[in-house]
């Protein structure tokens, strides 16, 4: 059966027959009668009126079963020229349109209009930042473009440096090459947070056509400037201010794996005294397909991605290997073991790291300026407790209540007082110092890295033995991710389920530890195994905790914030002194969170 572009009654037909089917959701029904019924989605109607008459059912539900939400850092997901589900002319507009209007509204007339814009490598960024840009211009505002490959901290720093009321960031970090996104920041050059996140949402849903002023002709006449020489001058600047003095005797090996961060990290690693970098040519080239990194995604929480650049780097007889995400705002880092650089290397994680940098930074602060009582630190509630022990042992707060995403890290900075703030981190390879930002900055995180490691060489030390002794001063701990990847409306439905089970029938014993108690951060409560309930504090999130028998030892369950998966985090605990071989106590650890996992998979399956 096949219908003309005008017949609506007939393409519904078939459209509630696929429904009937079960080949179609009910909601991607519904919006699929909005996108060929409305005036602002006319553009579009003819290819969805195709994918209809060749039974592209799959494709239809997966580009329309929702409304891309925004999630913990803007609106994100897999490029298709159709769907209320996926990034395209339309949402990518609806999201830019959505922005002005509801910052018109909340800016005070007296106020000139400004937005910063920024793009990384991937496929169509260049597109999607000159149709913001135009889409921008046209609804009054100054845009301010960097005109090429720029970092996502970057634009962080611009919106503050050009007193902007907000900015746009085209990126989707470290997701697929099928995936893009915007990243919508706030005055402060923070990601939104309520209540404007939700004020921009029901803006960007009133949005019905979407006016444009052609790129070039802004540029022409002002309404765009091209800003990247001297931003890119002055945020360096920024950056390499916050370096110290110290030792500079080390051979890195950097990779941005196909992204922006060559842009900053090489010319922030040299004004700072490292003079020895040799960029990983495999991974120099900016490629939104990625090419040779495993499984083409270039996250730097995946081990595997630094196998060829850890094998480059021993031929090199280097110390350390650095890696940023394709928007540079995340850092990754391997290193040799032990104090051998032609020895083995090992990756370090972001649980890791995030030890391994607060305890540089907060040493560096007492051998300096001091450190004050009012100092503290910032970690969100699924990073490493090391990083609290750390704080303590120094005597520094940590303000460890965040929820999962920067935003919210920077959001606690400006209300605790960004002056005081001396590090923040998130497990998730994303680390700050400094004012300059309000995010993430794998720029900085580089060059703090790069410090550290040379600190550790000349004495005679790896990163690897640091950490031990950490472990050794702070009790083991070793922390475990998992991905449970759920696509679609169908994985949405079983993510709902599965955290409905952990509330409601939540597993009593986790490999060889019970559980003991249930950590509800949605509905704001701890439950123990005799049901007595206790009141939560903290933020409201779909999180739940899982506290074991041995006190330190948990996990933590949540839906990810910016992709269609299950985040599970595996926290293990010894207390200092309690072991007698360390390498024997971490062996014991691992095995303890094999146990674990396994039985959390097991749950995963049959809940």
């Amino acid at each position: 059966m096949s219908s003309s572009p005008l017949d609506l009654p007939a393409l519904m037909a078939l459209v509630t027959q696929a429904v009937s089917n079960q080949q179609l959701s009910a909601t991607a029904a519904e919006n699929i009668h909005g996108w060929l019924s409305e005036e602002r989605y006319a553009a579009y109607a003819s290819l969805v009126i195709e994918h209809i008459n060749n039974n592209q059912w799959q494709e239809l539900d997966d580009a329309f079963w929702t409304v891309i939400p925004f999630g913990t850092g803007g609106r994100r997901g897999r490029m298709y020229p159709i769907g209320s589900n996926t990034i395209n002319d339309r949402t990518m507009g609806e999201s830019a349109r959505g922005l002005a209007d509801y910052m018109r509204q909340v800016t005070p007339d007296d106020q000139v209009l400004a937005c910063a814009i920024a793009y990384d490598t991937r496929h169509r960024s260049r597109h999607f930042a000159e149709l913001c840009a135009e889409i921008m211009v046209a609804a009054g505002f100054q845009v301010y473009f960097l005109d090429d490959y720029r970092p996502t901290p970057e634009l962080s720093f611009l919106v503050r440096q050009q007193d902007c009321q907000c900015g746009i960031m085209v990126t989707a970090s470290h997701n697929p090459p099928s995936d893009n996104a915007v990243k919508v920041y706030g005055p402060s050059g923070g990601q939104v947070l309520p209540p404007h996140d939700q004020g921009i949402i029901d803006a960007v849903a009133a949005v019905q056509m979407i006016p444009r002023i052609d790129f070039a002709t802004a540029v022409q006449d002002g309404r765009i400037i091209l800003d990247t020489v001297t931003t890119d001058t002055a945020y360096q600047q920024q950056v390499v201010s916050l370096s110290v003095p110290g030792p500079r005797d080390l051979k890195v090996v950097y990779s941005p794996l196909h992204g922006v961060g060559s842009s900053s990290v090489l010319p922030v690693l040299r004004q700072a005294g490292f003079e020895d970098v040799h960029v990983y040519e495999p991974h120099a080239t900016p490629d939104g397909d990625f090419p040779n990194v495993p499984e083409h995604v270039s996250n730097p929480e995946n081990p595997a991605v630094f196998d060829q650049v850890i094998a480059d780097a021993q031929n090199r007889s280097a110390d350390l290997v650095l890696v940023t995400d394709p928007d540079a705002d995340r850092m990754g880092c391997a290193a040799p073991i032990t104090a051998d650089a032609h020895g083995d290397w090992a990756t370090l994680d972001g649980n890791s790291l995030s030890a391994l940098l607060a305890d540089y930074v907060l040493s560096r602060y007492q051998a300096t300026s001091g450190l004050e009582s009012d100092h503290y630190i910032i970690k969100t509630l699924v990073t490493t407790e090391l990083v609290r022990r750390i704080a303590d042992s120094y005597g520094v707060r940590t303000q460890g209540d965040v929820l999962v995403g920067f935003k919210w890290i920077c959001g606690c900075m400006d209300d605790e007082g960004a002056e005081q703030m001396l590090f923040a981190t998130e497990e998730s390879h994303g680390f700050l110092v400094g004012q300059h930002v309000r995010d993430k900055d794998g720029i900085v995180a580089c060059l703090l890295m790069a410090e550290l490691a040379a600190q550790v060489k000349a004495a005679d030390q790896s990163l690897h033995d640091r950490l031990d002794r950490l472990y050794e001063q702070h009790g083991i701990h070793q922390e475990r991710t998992l991905n449970l990847r759920m696509e679609g409306s169908q994985g949405m439905q079983r993510m709902t389920h599965l955290m409905a089970a952990l509330r409601n029938q939540p597993p009593a014993q986790l490999g060889d530890l019970a559980v003991i108690n249930r950590r509800d951060y949605l509905q704001q409560v701890s439950i123990d195994t005799g049901g007595n309930q206790q009141p939560l504090p903290g933020p409201v999130a779909d999180l739940i905790f899982l506290d074991l028998e041995i006190p330190g030892n948990h996990v933590a369950i949540r839906p990810s914030g910016t992709e269609p998966k299950i985040k599970i985090y595996l926290f293990m605990f010894m207390d200092p002194g309690s072991w007698t071989d360390l390498s024997t106590a971490k062996q014991q650890l691992h095995q303890r969170a094999d146990l674990i996992e396994t039985a959390l998979r097991d749950f995963v399956d049959s809940a």
